[in-house]
């Protein structure tokens, strides 16, 4: 089963209680908190300068080359090699779509971005004085840091190294997202229900929208053969219609949900 809400609420099962430093974030790692950093991930650096690396935002640079752009451009690709590998192994009677799917959720901006939170990532990066605020970090920033440290580990400790800390981290997302029998598209899920029982597509409709431009709010409804279901809001169109659509399901009856836990059940519906 998986959340219906922000990966975060997946545990990644490994972060020992009192290892966690405070909030906030530093202008530079001395060797103590590089060392509570280390025990954290799992791994101890050869080349402590790779980890720095990592940790340090082009807006600490005078040259983008010198920030961690290039590590997160590495680390996303290694992180993939390694999902797409255990699902491959984990589910051998998965066709290639399934596999995608499960694929896209767990490599997503938003898990890599809610892991990092939870390692705690942010506590360690280096930012430039404009960066700097007592609001959250953008979740992008999160999910970058988190592709940079493994860009490091992979260039420090080489594949296995990585794989050992890849693997700590999502295996329990994988299956969690392959049990979900939805990985989160609820749009996916009622459109292929909707087609096997009556025929007829899902069709969204704005009901209205608030905000300024650039932050607009939506109220989405979906239809079905002129069945209109609860509208959602969102905070974005894509938002609010999978809201809408997850609304839907519930009506419907072809899903089950155990806290912010949600699974498609199966035709016969047990």
């Amino acid at each position: 089963m998986v959340g219906r809400g922000a990966p975060r609420e997946w545990g990644v099962g490994r972060i020992r209680a009192g290892v966690l430093p405070a909030a906030g974030w530093t202008m530079r790692m001395d060797g103590s908190s590089r060392r509570d950093l280390e025990d954290i991930i799992g791994h101890r650096f050869e080349r402590p300068e790779l980890l720095d690396q990592a940790l340090t935002h082009a807006s600490m640079t005078a040259s983008r080359l010198e920030s961690n752009e290039r590590l997160e451009f590495l680390g996303d690709a290694v992180l993939g090699v390694v999902v797409c590998e255990q699902i491959y192994r984990m589910y051998p009677d998965l066709l290639e779509g399934e596999m995608t799917k499960i694929k896209s959720l767990v490599v997503s901006r938003q898990t890599c971005a809610a892991i990092a939170q939870e390692l705690n990532l942010e506590r360690y990066l280096v930012l430039g004085k404009g960066m700097k605020s007592s609001a959250p970090l953008p979740s992008s920033l999160s999910a970058a840091a988190l592709e940079s440290v493994l860009g490091a580990i992979y260039l420090d400790g080489g594949f296995a190294a990585a794989e050992k800390f890849i693997k700590s981290l999502v295996l329990d997302l994988i299956e969690r997202a392959a049990e979900s029998g939805h990985q989160e598209n609820f749009k996916s899920v009622l459109q292929q229900h909707a087609q096997q029982m009556s025929n007829h597509m899902p069709v969204y409709r704005i009901l209205d929208e608030q905000g300024p431009d650039h932050a607009k709010c939506f109220k989405i409804c979906v239809e079905i053969d002129g069945r209109r279901f609860e509208p959602c809001w969102g905070q974005s169109k894509k938002r609010a219609e999978q809201e809408a659509a997850l609304n839907a399901l519930r009506e419907l009856g072809v899903i089950t949900e155990d806290g912010d836990e949600v699974r498609v059940l199966p035709p016969n519906g047990k």
